[in-house]
């Protein structure tokens, strides 16, 4: 890779006859406009030279013009791609010897500043700068063909406030579903005038994609970037706090059990030698109970919704249950209620005839469920809702437990389990 620098060099030796300077950031028309200055290594230099202009007078001008192609031409010149297996090391200074100060894990971009001698060059992702050896490090055409596979495109809604995501790319296709404006949406694939996003994950991991015109979206290029140490010492942590909110809650829920069984052993026993008007006050205690119980609702559902929100960021997975290492949509409600000690159907179609109670949309209260249909009308995504138009839900393979506002598709149905 550090040849890569001795190619950049030898365009600027021969620039009188290409009539074109680079830098950093920026391609030149003449050398009119910016004064030479060379911001790379210059090692192989002269070897470089003999080779073009050992080519005859004919050839000079293709070399000039095979380096021009593998470099300039690509939009991402000034840019790498990690090829790493895993991640790379970036360093405080050119060396082994530099502290690590971050890792650009396969796939992430940085920008490139400065090549130095010895095959390192100086990067700036994210909140890291530092040094990587350019060997770890795609660019150029190939960076594009990276960027193609490990970029992520999102579209946002813009210009209208309800979009139509359509069957086939085609305003007389079969209209999907209807998308509000602002919702942010994993695009799968460009084309020409149209996209194709990705709406949900159902419980079998079908995706549920369609078409929107791009007149009414905006599209953005997402690269994954280097992260700090101490920001991947932050996510350990954070995922750690997680992981401790789930054993306390389940630990809770265990307590409280046995503290019921042991309660109702009790009731038991008393209730064989207590008389019917014994009885009676105990059926009339449950029945205030109860009532006590219905008027805390509310504020329950609140706190499940609270708790549901701590595991927003980890995955989905398929048939999975787990709050921290993966759940589908149901899955994800199903966990959540379970460890409050409720009992659901385990798949979105069957929570929508069973749990709880329907309630009318206007309704609406932290804790409830929201459920969804795709295009057939069969009930295929759940999400909690969590106060303010917004619900938590295990939305997609591409981005996990999210937040979004619970109308982001047309609901179908709302019930309250608490």
């Amino acid at each position: 890779m550090k040849r890569h620098g001795a190619l950049k060099t030898a365009v600027f030796a021969v620039s009188a006859l290409a009539i074109f300077s680079i830098t950093k950031d920026k391609v030149y028309a003449s050398q009119s406009e910016k004064p030479l200055s060379v911001e790379y290594g210059v090692a192989g230099i002269s070897k470089t030279l003999d080779e073009v202009f050992s080519c005859g007078d004919d050839a000079v001008n293709d070399k000039i013009t095979e380096l021009y192609d593998a470099e300039i031409y690509s939009p991402l010149w000034n840019l790498g791609v990690s090829i790493a297996t895993n991640y790379v090391n970036v360093r405080s200074k050119p060396s082994t010897d530099g502290e690590i100060v971050g890792k650009l894990y396969h796939g992430c971009a940085a920008e490139i500043l400065e090549w130095k001698e010895d095959g390192w060059v100086k990067i700036v992702s994210g909140d890291v700068e530092g040094y990587i050896l350019s060997d770890y490090l795609a660019i150029g055409k190939e960076a594009e063909r990276e960027a193609d596979e490990h970029a992520d495109k999102f579209a946002t809604v813009v210009g209208t406030q309800t979009l139509r995501v359509r069957e086939q790319q085609s305003t007389e296709s079969r209209t999907l579903e209807l998308i509000p404006l602002g919702e942010r949406y994993p695009v799968i694939k460009e084309y020409d005038q149209w996209a194709e996003i990705l709406i949900s994950t159902d419980d079998n991991g079908n995706d549920f994609t369609g078409f929107v015109h791009k007149d009414y979206v905006d599209i953005e290029i997402i690269f994954k970037k280097a992260i700090s140490i101490e920001e991947e010492q932050r996510i350990i942590r954070e995922q750690q706090e997680a992981e401790r909110a789930e054993a306390e809650r389940l630990q809770r829920l265990a307590e409280e059990n046995e503290r019921k069984r042991l309660e109702a052993e009790r009731k038991a026993a008393e209730e064989k030698k207590k008389s019917e008007e014994a009885k009676k006050a105990e059926q009339e205690k449950k029945e205030s109970n109860k009532s006590s119980s219905n008027s805390s609702g509310s504020a329950l559902g609140r706190e499940i919704a609270n708790y549901a929100q701590k595991f927003v960021g980890n995955p989905y997975v398929w048939g999975g249950e787990s709050l921290t290492r993966g759940a589908d949509c149901s899955g994800f409600v199903y966990t959540i209620y379970k460890q409050y000690g409720y009992s659901l159907d385990r798949v979105s179609k069957d929570q929508a005839k069973t749990a709880g109670r329907k309630v009318d949309i206007n309704d609406r209260q932290p804790g409830d469920l929201i459920f969804y249909t795709n295009s057939r009308g069969v009930v295929n995504h759940v999400a909690m809702y969590i106060g303010n138009d917004k619900i938590v839900h295990a939305a997609n393979s591409r981005q996990g437990i999210i937040i979004s506002k619970f109308n982001y598709r047309k609901v179908y149905c709302i019930r309250r389990v608490v």
